[in-house]
């Protein structure tokens, strides 16, 4: 379990980096193209952006510069998974970029809050 910490603060750190050493915000991606590219991730992110299995994250709505390190992350092997390290080293800049572009547009609406 404490391995599992270290990694996980170690890949935040890559992410990080990746962010910063960009130089940029984020460059916006082409969300119809991303939209395209998404069908590889709805097996396990779903196609709306929301988890199909309990070890997949919901990432609609995340921000593009969070997507976009992440992404980078799994690419250069900062951050581990054992589907997102078979996908994500065929991902090129341009497809992590419009994936994000994609994932990011998606709306979500919080419809009910518990206790209220």
């Amino acid at each position: 379990m404490r391995l599992k910490a270290v990694q996980f603060v170690l890949g935040s750190l890559t992410s990080l980096s990746l962010l910063a050493a960009s130089g940029s915000v984020c460059s916006a991606g082409d969300a119809k193209a991303g939209r395209t590219k998404a069908l590889m991730c709805q097996a396990c992110h779903g196609l709306d952006g929301l988890s199909k299995t309990p070890d997949a994250p919901n990432i609609a709505g995340q921000t593009e510069p969070y997507i976009v390190a992440q992404l980078q992350a799994f690419k250069a092997g900062g951050r581990k998974n054992d589907a997102m390290s078979v996908v994500a080293p065929s991902l090129s800049d341009k497809d992590i970029e419009d994936l994000a572009a994609y994932f990011t547009a998606i709306e979500i609406k919080v419809v009910k809050i518990p206790g209220e």
